[in-house]
């Protein structure tokens, strides 16, 4: 994990891969329990028997709940030790590029392509995550993710 002391050293690491995330595995009872907290049932998450048959040869994580763990992937990244808080403020684009496997491991890779000073001290910084699963060269999601941060 790096550290970073204040919101403008991370800042001076514009344009650079500033963080890699611990490596995260994604269980069938992850998948379950988002499926029930999206009300997405759709049998090639949550029918394991069903989804051998299907175009992936198993179950595979929604999409979105792979999109879910990008706070995980920066709170194992990286921290600010004068930044109290930090808040999700969206996303510019997001792309699933490939399926993710039940018992598959991912982590991200965070690079900083902008940061702007906002109000209250804070500064608004938009990140390239792009999530990778062990043993696949093709990346499973590529998001530019914007975060607030506070002192």
């Amino acid at each position: 994990m790096k550290t970073f002391q204040t919101l403008s050293e991370l800042a001076a690491c514009v344009g650079q891969e500033v963080a890699v995330s611990d490596w995260t595995t994604i269980t069938q009872q992850q998948i379950n329990q988002f499926a029930e907290a999206t009300g997405d049932h759709q049998w090639i998450h949550v029918d394991p028997e069903k989804a051998k048959a299907g175009p992936f040869g198993g179950p595979i994580a929604h999409g979105f709940l792979t999109l879910s763990l990008l706070p995980k992937f920066f709170e194992s990244s990286f921290e600010i030790v004068q930044s109290r808080m930090g808040v999700n403020y969206g996303l510019n684009k997001v792309r699933f590029m490939a399926p993710v496997p039940v018992d598959s491991r991912l982590r991200a890779r965070m690079k900083l392509l902008a940061c702007e000073p906002i109000d209250k001290q804070g500064m608004q910084m938009t990140w390239e995550v792009t999530i990778e699963r062990e043993g696949s060269a093709k990346p499973v999601c590529i998001a530019e993710s914007l975060v607030r941060r506070y002192p």
